[in-house]
């Protein structure tokens, strides 16, 4: 039997052999990878733990004030060292004043998506997309601005429920109209032209056909939408202005909501009013997780079907 020799050298009789170099390589690539790994695990750590702090010290300050009296009543009679008092009217006013921005913005940033995706071509699906993004980009405080120069001076309207709708379907309009254009494009060609061979007319098809195949990833991006404008505060201060009382109606005077009383309740310079704006703002992280809960299940059940 041959035994072969071992080759140590390569043909010109210099440097290492083929084996050894393409060992090398693998054990850069090996090391290479470890530390990107490591990397990449040491940026995800360093992201959560201002997240993970934030939302654990809302928890432990905010959980010993909610209680079941803080969700049923209102600030009206409180006193300034007074421990009692809640944030029922606070929530009402933003129940009231998203539904407002939803009913507002909802059926018109789906108007835009299947006009974008259905029927625009040429410049003008350009031009509205653009200005789609520009309105994702701008600022919550511009949209507050807008409205309370337009609406509350210039029309004289004053501050209302309404008129922080009115801002917040600004911010809701364009997210939208991006989710909803996203999912009509992922249904396929193939379902629309299977309708036109049958001679649905173009509007029969999207109403019937593009719609409700797209209707799961729609509603996802819906709930993001609302999920988004709850927390925000700058508009309102513009808008709705703040309440201590309960107000059902939100087409007149000044409004409270979760937002605001939070802001309000933590410039105070008293124990008890810091201890209800922790206990506030536990209750709006609770709301907007329950809405990105919902959007994630509904997303889910999208991939699925």
């Amino acid at each position: 039997m041959i035994q072969p020799g071992p080759p140590v050298v390569s043909a010109g009789g210099n440097g290492p052999s083929p084996a050894l170099g393409k060992g090398a390589v693998g054990l850069r690539r090996r090391a290479v990878n470890w530390v990107a790994c490591t990397l990449v695990v040491a940026m995800v750590v360093v992201a959560l733990v201002p997240l993970v702090s934030v939302i654990g010290y809302t928890i432990l300050q905010g959980a010993r004030d909610l209680s079941p009296r803080f969700l049923t009543h209102s600030m009206r009679g409180v006193g300034p060292l007074d421990a009692t008092g809640g944030a029922y009217h606070s929530m009402l006013g933003t129940l009231e004043q998203v539904t407002i921005a939803g009913v507002l913005s909802i059926p018109l940033g789906i108007l835009v998506a299947v006009f974008i995706v259905e029927y625009g071509r040429g410049r003008v699906v350009l031009l509205v997309r653009f200005f789609i993004d520009v309105m994702t980009g701008i600022p919550s405080i511009v949209a507050g601005l807008f409205i309370f120069a337009f609406w509350v001076i210039g029309l004289h309207q004053g501050f209302s429920g309404l008129a922080a709708g009115l801002a917040l379907a600004v911010l809701m309009l364009p997210v939208v109209a991006r989710a909803t254009e996203e999912m009509l494009r992922l249904v396929p060609a193939e379902l629309r032209e299977a309708s036109w061979a049958l001679g649905v007319p173009r509007w029969r098809t999207t109403l019937s056909v593009v719609l409700p195949t797209a209707s799961a990833g729609i509603t996802t991006g819906v709930v993001l939408a609302i999920a988004r404008v709850t927390g925000e505060t700058a508009p309102l201060l513009l808008t709705a202005f703040g309440f201590d009382s309960i107000k059902f109606s939100p087409f007149h005077g000044p409004q409270s909501a979760l937002p605001l009383f939070v802001f309000a309740q933590a410039g105070s310079a008293f124990d008890v009013a810091i201890h209800r704006a922790w206990a506030g703002a536990l209750t709006l992280i609770i709301i907007v997780l329950l809405l990105t809960v919902v959007a994630r299940l509904l997303t889910s059940r999208n991939r699925l079907a």
